[in-house]
């Protein structure tokens, strides 16, 4: 079974002893490679003594870059950063371009990113970018030997090969699921090489959304993504947080259930039947979402 996953950075001030101990459990699986996430700076506001608010930027995740060519070092697994419009600049991107490439590492996951915490939709940075499109066409540029000013980089490294996002149950902001199939489609046009989904846990919307796909001209592989439910309280979290259904059968049997350990058995279970599914009808491969559920994840390969 050829498998992935996504971990996260530390948090801002956390060692790596966590991350690196996730990747410990999960590497004797022989992964394809790790998504390492990018997070953008939000707006804290800090109070002052007279009671005034002042507003100051907080990264609380950094070091993806770090993290990742700390991680090819440690363990000498492919990794595959992810590289955001939400939160940077044309600028900003460019030098984190310039940074893989010193590195080696030319494989990526081009993604728009989430809206700020606060705000009530998405909105780019100054001089940045609004669709995961636009962030393309400067890695397309960057891979062609330019800069943003359209000057020659010197010493052109090897281009960067990318894969991006797609949605089963539709994006939360777009329109309908005909106008997301018609952005994955411009994302494949562009140069794409494969797309990951947001999770699921219903193998019928991964299958529907594949066959839509493909009678949109999109040839590219779709590599299914997974998450286990871990606790009672994720039954309403992650649809609200994920804008995901869960299926009827997996919710009435978890509501019957009182522990969370319960829960996370039931989670395994479901997870192996959806992977032998998958894997029976040909996916390329399962991505996992390790964010507290690696031993569920584990235990999933295992049996599998």
């Amino acid at each position: 079974m050829a498998f992935s996953f996504e971990v996260l950075p530390p948090l801002k001030g956390n060692g790596t002893e966590a991350l690196f101990r996730t990747i410990s459990t999960l590497k004797e699986f022989d992964p394809q490679y790790i998504n390492i996430t990018t997070h953008r700076s939000e707006y804290v506001y800090a109070e002052q003594e007279d009671g005034t608010f002042v507003r100051n930027r907080l990264r609380r995740r950094p070091g993806t870059i770090a993290v990742a060519s700390a991680i090819m070092q440690q363990f000498g697994v492919k990794v595959v950063p992810h590289v955001l419009c939400s939160g940077f600049t044309k600028e900003d991107i460019e030098y984190m371009l310039l940074d893989l490439q010193f590195l080696g590492i030319n494989n990526i996951l081009v993604l728009r990113g989430d809206k700020a915490k606060d705000d009530s939709q998405f909105r780019p940075e100054p001089n940045g970018y609004s669709h995961a499109t636009e962030l393309i066409e400067q890695i397309n540029q960057f891979n062609e030997g330019k800069f943003l000013d359209g000057s020659q980089i010197k010493v052109p490294g090897t281009p960067f090969s990318y894969g991006v996002a797609c949605y089963p149950e539709k994006h939360e902001e777009a329109p309908n699921l005909d106008f997301d199939m018609k952005m994955l489609k411009k994302k494949q046009d562009l140069g794409a090489s494969y797309a990951v989904t947001q999770l699921f846990y219903d193998n019928r919307k991964y299958f529907d959304f594949v066959e839509k796909a493909r009678k949109a001209g999109i040839t590219i592989p779709i590599v299914p993504g997974l998450k286990p439910l871990t606790k009672k309280s994720q039954l309403t979290v992650v649809p609200k947080t994920f804008h995901v259904d869960i299926p009827k059968e997996l919710a009435d049997e978890a509501r019957n259930l009182t522990s969370d350990e319960e829960i996370k058995q039931l989670g395994i279970e479901w997870g192996i039947a959806q992977c032998r599914e998958l894997l029976a009808s040909g996916v390329p491969s399962v991505h996992f979402y390790t964010v507290s559920a690696v031993d569920s994840i584990k235990e999933i390969m295992r049996k599998l």
